[in-house]
């Protein structure tokens, strides 16, 4: 995955009815299959693994929470063929309930950044109204100077959950980061739902 001169976008589809765990597909601008992930249910301490696709013979990411059930939750993210960690997402336990937050990290959890739910009224829209959980949820990513670097963007359907995430050329965060960041954010909506 390369952001290039005009930046990268891939999207993130997940299943709304998934009994034993949830599938992720993750397609390039062309739609072109460049990942997958199956997370499995009933985890205490969460655990996903993305591979290039779904023979699942090839690991590429690991993001793995640091604790079991932890409100304000670490996740590291590790590139599975170098063995190294790239980074790390930490969710904002306590203001997560309002306006979903979180803060990016680099390979020695030095803060490089924020991915922000697109404003606290609608944050609370969509927690607190019947219908709330129909409207479509926006993120942004920024870095420490407040610099914008990914949109992550949901669509409404109701048997796909589905995230466009968009990388910024200007982005310095790694694709691979912003990515299991997106992943994240659909999983973590996924089990709230």
């Amino acid at each position: 995955m390369s952001t290039g001169s005009t930046g990268t976008e891939f999207t993130i589809r997940r299943k709304v009815l998934s009994f034993l765990g949830a599938k992720f597909h993750i397609y390039d601008s062309n739609d072109k299959l460049i990942g997958f992930s199956k997370q499995k249910a009933f985890k205490l301490k969460e655990d996903i693994r993305l591979y290039t696709d779904e023979s699942m013979d090839e690991e590429r990411l690991i993001i793995q929470a640091r604790k079991v059930i932890d409100f304000s939750a670490a996740y590291d993210v590790v590139d599975s063929k170098k063995d190294k960690k790239i980074g790390a997402l930490q969710r904002k336990g306590l203001k997560s309930i309002l306006r979903d937050e979180w803060i990016v990290l680099d390979g020695n959890d030095g803060e490089i950044g924020t991915i922000k739910e697109d404003s606290t009224g609608m944050a609370l829209v969509r927690r607190f109204l019947p219908l709330g959980k129909l409207i479509p949820q926006k993120f942004m990513l920024r870095d420490a100077d407040g610099n914008e670097l990914a949109l992550f963007r949901t669509h409404f359907n109701l048997f796909v959950h589905r995230m466009t995430v968009t990388v910024y050329p200007e982005s310095t965060i790694s694709p691979y980061l912003i990515l299991a960041g997106g992943l994240l954010l659909v999983a973590i909506e996924g089990r709230n739902q």
